[in-house]
């Protein structure tokens, strides 16, 4: 039997970065059971699976700061970083 567990980072970009929103969906078995979202700032359950795991999380303040800042040091660094060659490229 085969166990599969992942997760998907995901920055949506709005009016260039003015203003950004990060999700981090964990997955497992294909089924997103737990899930991060900037703007709501706190772990959400997806499932009865991810109800223990968000409320884990969720107070953990020092992970909960980590992911919040994200938003600045993963998506907007990678849209700066990406952006001039997306630009060029059309």
């Amino acid at each position: 039997e085969v166990f599969q567990e992942s997760m998907e980072y995901e920055c949506q970009f709005f009016n260039g970065s003015e203003r950004v929103r990060m999700l981090t969906r964990y997955i497992y078995n294909r089924e997103q059971f737990t899930h991060f979202d900037s703007d709501v700032g706190l772990f959400v359950a997806d499932t009865p699976l991810g109800v223990p795991q968000a409320e884990y999380f969720n107070s953990q303040e020092d992970v909960l700061e980590r992911k919040r800042a994200a938003v600045d040091t993963f998506c907007r660094h990678n849209y700066e970083v990406s952006n001039p060659f997306i630009v060029e490229r059309k």
